[in-house]
């Protein structure tokens, strides 16, 4: 399990690696990339901007790693989602999800990111050409 929150996101490759270095049990791996969109319905996006106190939403997200972990007994989980202002076509968040086999891994993914949509302590706001957003 590894978790971050900080303004700069790990290579994904070194993510990858990382995981598969844990087991020789490993058969998926699957990936979600979060990117910032270029427009809101008609508006065009100028950034996105993320605030939350680092140890609250570490903790945050090794609970809800630890709980989606166990629930779908996967190998694995690694959450990274990026702190501070993100611009167009930026990533900004990694979830990825190590298992046997596929399907409990689609679940598990499923989960985490809904989870982190829904649930998140962190703030989240949209700079679009008309204004400020709260998301």
């Amino acid at each position: 399990m590894h978790i971050k929150f900080s303004e700069n996101l790990d290579e994904l490759r070194s993510l990858i690696d990382k995981m598969k270095k844990k087991t020789d049990e490993i058969g998926t791996i699957l990936i979600y990339v979060g990117v910032v969109r270029g427009r809101r319905g008609d508006e065009r996006v100028l950034r996105l901007e993320f605030e939350a106190d680092k140890k609250e939403m570490t903790r945050w997200m090794n609970e809800i790693v630890k709980d989606v972990r166990e629930k779908y007994r996967v190998i694995d989980i690694i959450v990274q989602h990026r702190s501070g202002s993100a611009s167009v076509g930026e990533n900004i968040m990694y979830v990825l999800v190590a298992s046997k086999r596929r399907v409990e891994a689609f679940k598990a993914l499923s989960e985490m990111i809904d989870r982190i949509k829904s649930e998140s302590p962190m703030r989240r706001r949209e700079m679009t050409e008309c204004g400020l957003y709260r998301v």
